[in-house]
C-alpha cells in the first residue's frame, strides 16, 4: 500500500509500505494492505511505518529507528484516510 505523510510545511514521506500503525484518538490502531477505507482524528504520538522503503534524505531527521526495522514519526495531532490501498497522514 501506498503511504503518504504531509505537514503544513512540506510531504515529507512517500513510499510503498507494508503496515501503518497510529495513535488513535481512541486507541492505538493498524493498517494493512486492504484495510477497510477509514477517516479519523490522530492524538499525539507515534506513527509507526514497517516496509522496505527510503526515507528522503531532506526529512530522514525527523524518523528515530522503533522495533523490528520499523521507522517512527512523533505527531502532536493529524487526520489519517486510508482508500483503496492508499493511506495520506495530515500531522501537525
Amino acid at each position: 500500500m501506498f503511504l503518504e505523510i504531509v505537514t503544513p510545511e512540506a510531504s515529507i514521506f512517500q513510499d510503498e509500505v507494508d503496515s501503518v500503525t497510529v495513535p488513535g484518538v481512541t486507541g492505538e490502531f493498524q493498517m494493512l494492505n486492504n484495510h477497510a477505507p477509514i477517516v479519523s482524528l490522530l492524538q499525539a504520538g507515534k506513527v509507526r511505518i514497517q516496509g522496505n522503503f527510503t526515507l528522503d534524505e531532506a526529512y530522514e531527521n525527523l524518523f528515530s529507528k522503533g522495533d523490528n526495522d520499523s521507522k517512527v514519526l512523533m505527531i502532536n495531532s493529524g487526520t489519517i484516510e486510508m482508500n483503496n490501498n492508499k493511506i495520506i497522514i495530515l500531522v501537525d
